[in-house]
């Protein structure tokens, strides 16, 4: 347990005295289960598993077979403006705290002339192969926001699936959505759909 609130405490980015407010504990206690020297109570495990975003198995060292996709990965969007279709790629982060995935975009996939914005969502990881969730644009007065449905390749390098959402010209459309380790695995997911599959709608 020491071990698993040390790394879980470190891949947030949180400080020990972090983790004893979120768990309304005191620092030396959390130096102390982090020491090994002591193990915390049933209620008090419960409030550092849900201030470190896993479950109370996992605090005990019992690890799930979870896909993590926690990092740097690269999305590309089939959308259009003005009537023309466009694929916007780019760069992104996600955070994973159990099955919630925090992401945002951090650089725009087109130009802001072209449309391109950035965005910030959750997701949620179902099963280890599904991602559901939602986005909105954090970029000025920007109002595009909707839903993301993708699946995951078995081998966890790229996902498909489709976006829902208010588009650019303040439509509610749909289109072709993937995201990959590299750009590369990205753009080849999302080309291969549109050539398979169509265009939005």
């Amino acid at each position: 347990m020491s071990e698993v609130i040390r790394q879980r405490r470190a891949a947030l980015g949180m400080s020990q005295g972090d983790l004893a407010r979120a768990a309304g504990v005191d620092t030396r206690q959390i130096r102390r289960y982090e020491a090994g020297e002591q193990q915390p109570l049933l209620s008090v495990a419960v409030t550092i598993a849900d201030a470190l975003g896993i479950s109370v198995s996992e605090l005990a060292g019992r690890t799930p077979n979870r896909v993590t996709v926690t990092g740097e990965w690269w999305a590309s969007w089939q959308t259009t403006r003005d009537g023309v279709e466009k694929i916007a790629t780019q760069p992104v982060h996600m955070r994973q705290e159990g099955d919630l995935v925090h992401i945002a975009a951090t650089q725009r996939g087109l130009s802001a002339e072209e449309g391109g914005y950035l965005w910030t969502g959750e997701l949620r990881l179902w099963d280890n192969q599904v991602l559901t969730g939602w986005y909105a644009a954090s970029d000025g007065a920007v109002r595009s926001k909707g839903t993301m449905f993708l699946a995951m390749h078995p081998h966890g390098i790229y996902m498909t699936g489709r976006w829902v959402g208010l588009g650019y010209d303040d439509e509610v459309m749909t289109g072709w959505a993937s995201m990959g380790k590299t750009r590369d695995d990205s753009e080849r997911a999302i080309t291969e759909l549109i050539s398979t599959r169509g265009g939005t709608t």
